[in-house]
C-alpha cells in the first residue's frame, strides 16, 4: 500500500500539491492545505481523491483547493473550494454546494462578561432550548403565507428585519449583506416550499446548535477593539442552514444536472459531481433555486438571532440594546456565489466574474475589499471558525493572501475525524453530558443519538485546524472562545 508520500509534493508545512499526472482527465493540480498528521488522515480516507475528481471539471481556473478541515463528502469533499469561468466552459455543480445551502454561522457579541452569567447558565441554555426550535423535523410558530415565502425567498435577511426580527445593522454584518443577487423563487419547486413553510426559524439537527460561549483569549487587540471584544466577554454562535428547503433544492436540481452532464457531454469522474454550465439554462435555473436557498438560510439565522436576543433579555433581564448584543458577522459555508476575482491571462493579470463554489469552506475577504461594508473595510472580514461544543472556537480576519491562493477562501470548522455511526459506537449520551458538566458546560438536546454524533472526539482539534490557516497566511488569528452552554438539535 502507498503512502501520502507517494503522491503528495510537500511545498511547505502547510501545503500539499496533488499533481494533476495523479489522475487522467485532471485539468490541474489539487492544493490541500494541511500539516502531516492531517494529511496522513486525509489520505487514508481517500479525500484526495474528490479533491482529484473536481481537477477534472470543465472551466476550473486555479487551483482544485482543500482545507485543512476536509473530509469526505457528496461530490465535493467537504472543504473544497474551487472557481469556475462562465466564459470558458465553467460549470455549477449541487455537489459543490452541498444538501444544506448556505449552512452557516453567525456570532453575536454583548456586554456581558462571563462572570454575569455563569450563575444563570443551566436558566440560560433552558430558556434557549425552549424558545428556539430545534431537532429533526423542527417547526416554528410562524405561520409563512406563499406570498410571504416567495418575498422571503428573495430578501433574505431583510425580509426577517422589515418584520420586526432585527436591525438593520444586522444586515451590514451579514456576507452579502443577507441576500443572495438572482434568486428566483419560480425555480424552486412546491415540494420544497411546502418544507420551508414551517421550517423558517428554526435550528434543526445535525451538527446545528446555538452555542454560548465566553472570549478566553485575544490574539490581536487592536482588530478585537474594533470589532467591541475583550477577554472575559460573553459571545452566542449560532449555526444552522436552510433545513429541509435547501434539501430538497439539492435534491430536485442533483436530477436536473444529472440529465445536463449528458446533455452538454460533460464527462464526470463521479457522478455526484454532475453539472451544467454556468451560462445554460440549466446552470441558470439551479443557481437562482440555490440562491433562494441561501437567503432562506440567511433569513432563518436572522430569525433565530432575534429569538436569542429575546431569550437573554428574559433570563438575564434588559433589553437587547441594554444588554449590548450585536452582530459581529454571519458567513455562509455551502454556496456558490459570483464573485469578482484577479486571473491570469496569457501572462497578464485582469479582474474577471468566476463561479466560486465553497462547499464546507468560508470566504475571507481582507481589508478594502469593495464586497466588505464599511465597519470592515478597515480590518478585513471577521472569519468565523466553530469548534466542537467542549472545546473552543476561533474569530479570525481575511488577507491579501487568501484573495491570491483560494480565492479568499478558508476552512470552515474543525471538521469531522469519526463518522457519525462510529461516534455512536463509542459514545454515550449521558456519560458525554456528565462530562461537559464538569468543565463547566451545559448541554440540552433533543435527542440522544444526535448529541452523541457530535461528540467533540468526533472531530479534529479545531486549534490544529486554525492553526495550519493561520500558519499558512491564509487568515489571522483574532480570538479564542471556550463554550459554557450549548443547544443542539
Amino acid at each position: 500500500m502507498s503512502n501520502w508520500q507517494d503522491i503528495f509534493e510537500k511545498l511547505d508545512n502547510y501545503r500539499f500539491k496533488l499533481p494533476k499526472t495523479f489522475k487522467p482527465g485532471m485539468r490541474t493540480d489539487g492544493l490541500i492545505y494541511a500539516d502531516e498528521a492531517m494529511i496522513d488522515h486525509i489520505f487514508k480516507e481517500n479525500a484526495h481523491i474528490q479533491v482529484a475528481n473536481v481537477a477534472c471539471l470543465p472551466g476550473i481556473v486555479g487551483n482544485s483547493l482543500a482545507m485543512p478541515d476536509i473530509h469526505f463528502g457528496y461530490g465535493f469533499p467537504i472543504g473544497g473550494v474551487a472557481a469556475f469561468d462562465p466564459d470558458n466552459e465553467g460549470i455549477i455543480s449541487p455537489g459543490g454546494v452541498g444538501y444544506d445551502i448556505n449552512c452557516g454561522v453567525r456570532v453575536l457579541r454583548t456586554d456581558l462578561e462571563r462572570k454575569d452569567i455563569e450563575p444563570k447558565l443551566k436558566d440560560i441554555v433552558a430558556a434557549l432550548a425552549t424558545n428556539v426550535p430545534s431537532g429533526v423535523g423542527s417547526e416554528s410558530d410562524l405561520s409563512l403565507s406563499k406570498k410571504d415565502l416567495d418575498k422571503l425567498l428573495v430578501e433574505g435577511s431583510a425580509w426577517a428585519v422589515k418584520h420586526g426580527y432585527g436591525t438593520g445593522d444586522d444586515i451590514e454584518h451579514t456576507e452579502a449583506r443577507g441576500a443572495l443577487p438572482g434568486a428566483d423563487p419560480s425555480l424552486v419547486s412546491s415540494r420544497a416550499k411546502e418544507r420551508g413553510t414551517s421550517q423558517q426559524g428554526t435550528l434543526g439537527s445535525g451538527n446545528h446548535f446555538l452555542e454560548v460561549q465566553y472570549i478566553e483569549e485575544i490574539y490581536d487587540e487592536k482588530i478585537a477593539a474594533a470589532w467591541g471584544l475583550f477577554v472575559g466577554q460573553v459571545t452566542i454562535m449560532v449555526h444552522s442552514g436552510s433545513r429541509g428547503f435547501g434539501h430538497q433544492v439539492c435534491t430536485d436540481y442533483i436530477q436536473v444536472m444529472q440529465k445536463a452532464a449528458q446533455k452538454y457531454g460533460i464527462k464526470l469522474p463521479d457522478r455526484q459531481l454532475c453539472c451544467a454550465p454556468v451560462s445554460s439554462p440549466e446552470g441558470k435555473d439551479y443557481f437562482g433555486a440555490m440562491a433562494a436557498a441561501a437567503n432562506y438560510a440567511w433569513c432563518n439565522r436572522q430569525m433565530l438571532m432575534h429569538w436569542t436576543c429575546e431569550t437573554f433579555a428574559q433570563v438575564v433581564g434588559g433589553s437587547r440594546s441594554k444588554l449590548g448584543i450585536n452582530l459581529v458577522y454571519d458567513v455562509a459555508h455551502n454556496i456558490a456565489k459570483m464573485e469578482k476575482h484577479r486571473v491570469k491571462d496569457q501572462d497578464r493579470e485582469k479582474d474577471k466574474v468566476l463561479c466560486v463554489h465553497r462547499k464546507g469552506a468560508t470566504r475571507a475577504f481582507p481589508a478594502g475589499h469593495p464586497e466588505l461594508s464599511a465597519d470592515y473595510k478597515a480590518t478585513g472580514q471577521p472569519v468565523l471558525i466553530p469548534g466542537d461544543m467542549g472545546r473552543y472556537s476561533y474569530l479570525l480576519v481575511g488577507t491579501d493572501l487568501a484573495m491570491k491562493e483560494t480565492w479568499g477562501s478558508v476552512c470552515h470548522g474543525a471538521g469531522r475525524m469519526m463518522s457519525r455511526s462510529e461516534a455512536t459506537r463509542t459514545y454515550r449520551a449521558g456519560q458525554l453530558v456528565a462530562d461537559l458538566e464538569k468543565k463547566g458546560i451545559y448541554v440540552r438536546s433533543t435527542s440522544k443519538k444526535g448529541l452523541v454524533e457530535e461528540a467533540p472526539g468526533a472531530y479534529k482539534d479545531v486549534r490544529e485546524v486554525v492553526g495550519v490557516v493561520h500558519n499558512s497566511g491564509l487568515a489571522r488569528k483574532i480570538a479564542k472562545m471556550r463554550p459554557m452552554c450549548v443547544v443542539k438539535g
